[in-house]
Parts: C-alpha cells; sequence; structure tokens
C-alpha cells in the first residue's frame, strides 16, 4: 500500500480504472463528487491518497483518500475492486486504519465517511476501527415530465461571473451548519462552474423585492453514469441545490422552484428526475413524495473523532512500499 499526497497521470489513469469496475459493479459512482476532485486536481490542503496494488502487479485492487474540510473536519472514501471483495474485510479495515492513521498524524478531527448502500460489512468494518453511524441520506427518484402542475413563479438562468457573491450570500444562510453544503466560498462555486457538467441554463434563480429568494441549481448526468438502468440512452437528472432564503420561507417558494428544476431538466430531454435528502428531513421529505418522488436506496455516513498523534498508522494497518511519494 502506498500513500500519496500528490497523484500523477498514471495514478490517477491506475485509479481510474478501479473507479470504472467498482461503478459499473455497484450502479454508482464510486467516489463522491468532491473526492473525484481532489484526485483529478491535486487536492486540498490534507489530501491523501492510499493505493493498494497487487502484489507483484500495477492493478490497483483498492483505493482510499482523505480530504480536510473548511472546518477543519474530515472526509475519507474508499473503493475495493468487486474481484478482490470476497472476504476482504481485512483489506478494507487495512485501508480506513492506515487513513484515520494519517489524519492523526495531521491533527486528527471529526471524520466522516460516506458508503453507499451500505451492508453488513461495512458496519462491521467501521465498528472495527472505531466508526459509529452517522447521517443517512436517501436518493428519491420520479419519472418526468410531472403532468397536472407546473411553476407559478418567475425564474432566470444564473449569471456567470455576476450571481456568485449574492448566491453564495443565500446559499449559506440557508444551509447554515450545514457539513457539506454551509461553508461555500468564490473558490469552491468557481471550481464547479469549471466542470464539464455545469450549464447555467439549468441554474434557476428566483427574485423578490430586488433580492434573490431561492434558486434550484440542476445538474444532468452523462448516460455512462445511470448504470443503474442497463440502457445507454437513459439519463438522469439531478435537483443539485436547492433553497429559499430564510427571509423569504413559509411561501411555498420551495415547492415551485422544484417544479421549475424538474420542467428545466425534461426540456433537456431527461426522463427520470433524482435528488437527496437526509434521512431525518421530514419536511423536505413530504414535499418530495407530494410530487410523485419515491426512495431509491440509502447512502450511510460513519464517523469518529481522531485524536492527534505522530505516527500516521493506526494498529492493524500494514502499510508497504513508499510513503509519500508524488
Amino acid at each position: 500500500m502506498e500513500i500519496k499526497r500528490r497523484m500523477g497521470e498514471a495514478d490517477i489513469a491506475a485509479i481510474s480504472v478501479l473507479l470504472e469496475a467498482a461503478s459499473t459493479a455497484d450502479g454508482h459512482r464510486a467516489l463522491g463528487e468532491h473526492q473525484w476532485l481532489d484526485l483529478v486536481q491535486g487536492g486540498r490542503e490534507g489530501f491523501a491518497g492510499f493505493v493498494a496494488r497487487e502484489c507483484g502487479r500495477e492493478r490497483v485492487v483498492a483505493y482510499a483518500q482523505i480530504s480536510r474540510g473548511n472546518d477543519a473536519s474530515w472526509a475519507v472514501e474508499y473503493v475495493v475492486h468487486p474481484r478482490w471483495r470476497s472476504g476482504s474485510a481485512d483489506l478494507q479495515q487495512d485501508l480506513l486504519s492506515t487513513a484515520l492513521g494519517e489524519i492523526a498524524a495531521q491533527g486528527g478531527g471529526h471524520v466522516h465517511l460516506w458508503v453507499p448502500k451500505p451492508g453488513p460489512v461495512n458496519d462491521a468494518v467501521a465498528e472495527a476501527v472505531g466508526m459509529r453511524r452517522g447521517r443517512e441520506l436517501i436518493q428519491m427518484r420520479r419519472s418526468l415530465p410531472v403532468t397536472g402542475e407546473s411553476a407559478a413563479i418567475p425564474v432566470r438562468p444564473f449569471r456567470t461571473g455576476e450571481d456568485e457573491l449574492a448566491w453564495l450570500e443565500v446559499n449559506n444562510r440557508a444551509f447554515h451548519g450545514h457539513p457539506e453544503q454551509g461553508s461555500w466560498d468564490l473558490a469552491t462555486i468557481s471550481e464547479r462552474e469549471r466542470q464539464p457538467w455545469f450549464d447555467p441554463s439549468g441554474f434557476l434563480m428566483h427574485e423578490r423585492d430586488g433580492r434573490l429568494a431561492g434558486f434550484c441549481w440542476t445538474k444532468l448526468h452523462e448516460p455512462e453514469d445511470d448504470v443503474m438502468s442497463g440502457a445507454t440512452n437513459h439519463q438522469l437528472g439531478e435537483i443539485y441545490v436547492i433553497a429559499v432564503d430564510p427571509d423569504f420561507r413559509g411561501r411555498g417558494l420551495g415547492r415551485q422552484l422544484m417544479l421549475a428544476g424538474l420542467a428545466s431538466l425534461c426540456e433537456r430531454g431527461v426522463s427520470t428526475g433524482m435528488l437527496y435528502v437526509d434521512h431525518d428531513n421530514e419536511a423536505a421529505r413530504k414535499l418530495y413524495f407530494s410530487l410523485g418522488f419515491v426512495d431509491d436506496h440509502t447512502d450511510r455516513a460513519y464517523v469518529t473523532d481522531v485524536a492527534a498523534g505522530g505516527a500516521g498508522e493506526l494498529p492493524g494497518a500494514d502499510v508497504r512500499g513508499r510513503s509519500g511519494q508524488s
């Protein structure tokens, strides 16, 4: 296992082969969006990747990654090649132990690990390294178009280079305290604007009294990303981020923005809309159910608090090879 704090092109190519195999087998992307961007763009402060290779070969059979958030918390994710999953609990435990050890070496902090569609093995591995269950996100879906109801408010597309600061103010007010969405800055949104999927025409803004009152940001997924469908012409459209400024809540804008976003997805040829929501966000889930969404699957976070340490390795981790390679 190698610990890498900067990835070269060959590293990214080898890890991408692993991620593609895992995505095809599991029916979802193997790394979350933030982690993928860290991998291919060099990573934020605290980034490290942990690459496990088959002995005597260059094939990457497992990969873990850590990154530090703006609030000094840590995110960790890991992927195991489908052919190596049988009896892979020890391998998964080694990956996580090594990752948590690196976090300890970098000062420690609160750690969360997201696992799509978790099973008993994930629970057991998390428990073995001292992690416990945390948040759960439910992916909900519905077919498009929506019939019988349409948005009754005006919306306009996002203006790149003009709307960022106003949007950041509303986003961070609406998601105050949210672990992922509540601390975006100009660099964060600028990074999203550079992604191939970014389309300002699907980033809808609603203004009232000369202010941004709410927004619905949609995202198209490439057909090959939706491997669950088994069809190359099936495309998912996501309600990526939606929010109403706290000053404008209680006026039904959330439902209207949802309808506008779903209509925008349908106009661009999407036949299935999806979104993620915390399982305990009863108000949002009630709204989404009323709009015809149904539960598709659950993703789970495992969490722990790691004390500061110096070794960069926890008991049980078997790290071989070169540490800190570029």
